[in-house]
């Protein structure tokens, strides 16, 4: 997700929505940026029941993830590559646009996890190397309509340009301590503004995202990392972050000018073995 130097599968059974020649993409990426969409829907329940089963919220308000039960069952490892299988026989196009941005956002959660099962156990995500680099960002792991994908190329060159909107940022999870929680239920196109309004808001208000010491103003480093996502200048960051802030903090937002530094803490976001 970050930069490593820093879900019957189709309802109402449309069969267009597969993958197939006719509905393949243009072969790139970029393909998958157009501004155009179908009226399909696709169905991600059965990631929101392995959700259900091996997430839970912790006392700090970190979204924890049983990683250990999870390996250790072969039923839910199975159940999770099929679920990430169903999204990869679809046509995203075909989709409708909120719908496509929750297949995406849903896909690499789902990936993500995969990619963190395969290597458990681990502390950080950032030990699963990409050849030399650290983290397994830039690794084709996965392939819709074709195209090989890796998680970078989902989050940066197809969320991010296709939809210009900060809160991409508060939708994908790097499965690590300091990023914005993954969801305890799959995204929906349906409920996709007021979930990513909410998730924007569970994170500025938690410690990890924004807080103070002193009258300095420290962020997560995702503000400064993607700073031009969020208006490009520390007061554009600020205004971001009071427009979801509750009080005290919102008010404390608005008394500063300039963001004091930042911090990031890769840890592993699982469920501590007892």
């Amino acid at each position: 997700m970050l930069r490593s130097s820093r879900r019957g599968l189709i309802l109402g059974g449309a069969g267009f929505l597969l993958a197939g020649p006719a509905g393949a993409q243009a072969g790139s990426v970029a393909g998958f940026t157009v501004n155009r969409a179908g009226s399909g829907t696709a169905s991600h329940g059965a990631f929101d029941t392995l959700l259900g089963r091996r997430a839970r919220a912790s006392r700090d308000g970190v979204v924890r993830v049983d990683y250990a039960g999870w390996k250790a069952s072969a039923a839910d490892r199975a159940a999770l590559k099929a679920y990430i299988a169903s999204l990869v026989r679809l046509s995203p196009l075909a989709l409708t646009r909120p719908e496509q941005f929750a297949f995406w956002a849903n896909l690499y959660n789902a990936v993500t996890i995969d990619v963190v099962l395969e290597a458990w156990p681990v502390r950080s995500i950032r030990d699963i190397r990409s050849g030399l680099v650290a983290g397994p960002w830039k690794r084709k792991v996965v392939t819709v309509g074709g195209v090989a994908l890796s998680l970078d190329d989902i989050e940066h060159n197809i969320l991010r340009k296709g939809w210009s909107d900060p809160r991409v940022h508060y939708a994908v999870n790097c499965a690590s301590f300091s990023c914005p929680n993954l969801p305890l239920r799959a995204w929906r196109g349906t409920t996709l503004g007021p979930g990513l309004d909410a998730a924007a808001r569970a994170y500025v208000n938690a410690p990890r995202g924004v807080t103070f010491d002193g009258d300095v103003l420290v962020v997560s480093s995702i503000y400064k990392w993607y700073a031009a996502d969020f208006g490009g200048s520390d007061a554009r960051v600020i205004a971001h972050l009071a427009r979801y802030a509750d009080e005290p903090l919102k008010a404390r937002l608005r008394a500063v000018t300039r963001i004091g530094r930042d911090t990031y803490d890769w840890s592993l976001n699982a469920v501590p073995r007892g």
